[in-house]
């Protein structure tokens, strides 16, 4: 029998698109949350009809209703397709939120002003409305009407300049590393939210800066400047996979065999991390790699020594991992006692780590619009009591308007149809 679902009967209008919404509102769904996705034809989420890292799901589909990327940030979701620049849409957008919990949307921060659906005029609505607006920068301020993307937010929030490899010019935390991280907080902001609203009955206006929630995790390098003058990008800094904190070596990745892995007819290079912190782990590390003359060199004698020396360490230890497998490397230094990792690719998470499979990580999910199974990741919580839980994919655009439209709101067949003509759809 199913566990319940922790926000079974709360019901979200979600007017988000591409990544930092999306990311709030499926944690939300994936929690039993009734999430409905609002688009237009006109005014799709551009995200349906990305490939990229996304990926696009084979089969016969609409364009827009196959991308990986939309499916993976949409799941459990209901859809409908809905015109709120038409007064009739705007009308049946309001008859939803009058029966909702939240509201949620990340579009720059007059768009729902420009709407009609303020939070004031939502709360004219649903006086308990819970209303959360991720933007670039908040509504309050000088830089309020400013859009931001992804990759810029994180270069504003300072987390750009803190990447990358020593000497070399400032990476990124990936690609949309702080549109999930504005996701994440937005998801934990509505939940207190909720909390609130269970105490008092009162609804709030959650106002999240895309930029703020990056700045939060510079928190250590901004004190070191202000308390002690140091900017974070100096000699040793940044670390890259090394380790500054404690100073320890050896503490990297370290390149291994990969013909196993081909793409585009190459062989894709792989990788194991190796971490060692004090001189027993290093006794235990030298014994499991057969004690080669070199790890007998006074200039690895102690942890100073091997810091000291630690480029040439490395070398070193890769001409030893160099002709392995990277899961060879990590079982055989782990069997030892040493902290090791294979550098894992989508193949190995999905089809080869016993670890996310004996907790149900990976599930399976039939697409709404072909006849593909597919299997992705889920929430990384388990509860005791209750769980969370894929139920259905993406919905398809306007998928699932007649249950909306009956079901949730009561609209008869003629009332739909008068809407229709007065295209609120």
């Amino acid at each position: 029998m199913a566990k319940q679902l922790p926000l079974e009967g709360v019901r979200v209008v979600d007017f988000t698109h591409i990544v930092a919404g999306p990311q709030c509102t499926r944690i939300l769904a994936d929690l039993g949350a009734q999430v409905i996705k609002v688009e237009h034809s006109q005014a799709m989420d551009v995200v349906r009809s990305a490939g990229g890292a996304g990926g696009g799901i084979q089969g016969e589909a609409e364009p827009y209703n196959r991308s990986g990327m939309f499916e993976y940030f949409n799941r459990n979701k209901l859809g409908i397709n809905v015109n709120v620049l038409m007064p009739a849409g705007l009308d049946v957008i309001k008859k939803l939120i009058s029966v909702s919990d939240i509201v949620i949307e990340n579009f720059s921060s007059r768009v729902l002003e420009r709407w009609g659906l303020s939070y004031e005029e939502q709360c004219e609505v649903k006086s308990d409305i819970i209303y959360a607006s991720i933007t670039g920068f908040g509504h309050i301020g000088r830089y309020r009407d400013y859009s931001t993307w992804g990759p810029t937010a994180q270069a504003l929030s300072g987390l750009t300049y803190m990447s990358g490899l020593p000497g070399e010019r400032p990476a990124g935390w990936g690609y949309s590393f702080l549109d999930h991280t504005a996701g994440y907080n937005a998801a934990i902001a509505i939940l207190m939210a909720l909390h609130h609203k269970n105490r008092t009955g009162e609804g709030q206006w959650l106002d999240l800066s895309q930029v703020e929630s990056g700045m939060v995790l510079t928190g250590p390098a901004v004190l070191d400047y202000t308390t002690n003058g140091r900017p974070y990008r100096r000699e040793g800094n940044p670390p890259g996979n090394r380790s500054n904190n404690p100073k320890v070596a050896p503490h990297n990745t370290y390149r291994c065999a990969g013909e196993d892995e081909i793409v585009d007819g190459k062989p894709r290079q792989r990788w194991c991390a190796i971490s060692i912190f004090n001189e027993e782990e290093w006794e235990r590390f030298c014994v499991a790699i057969g004690s080669p003359e070199w790890t007998k060199d006074l200039k690895f004698a102690t942890n100073a020594d091997r810091v000291k020396n630690e480029d040439e360490l490395d070398k070193l230890i890769e001409s030893w991992t160099s002709d392995k497998m990277p899961h060879e490397v990590m079982y055989r230094l782990q069997n030892a006692g040493v902290a090791a990792g294979a550098v894992q690719t989508n193949e190995d998470k999905i089809v080869r780590d016993p670890q996310l499979r004996s907790r149900e990580f990976i599930q399976r999910i039939q697409h709404r619009s072909v006849d593909e199974i597919y299997e992705t990741d889920s929430l990384p919580i388990k509860f005791s009591e209750t769980e969370s839980r894929i139920r259905q994919g993406s919905p398809p655009l306007g998928a699932d308007a007649d249950y909306i439209l009956t079901e949730i709101l009561g609209m008869t067949a003629d009332e739909i149809a008068d809407l229709s003509e007065q295209a609120a759809f």
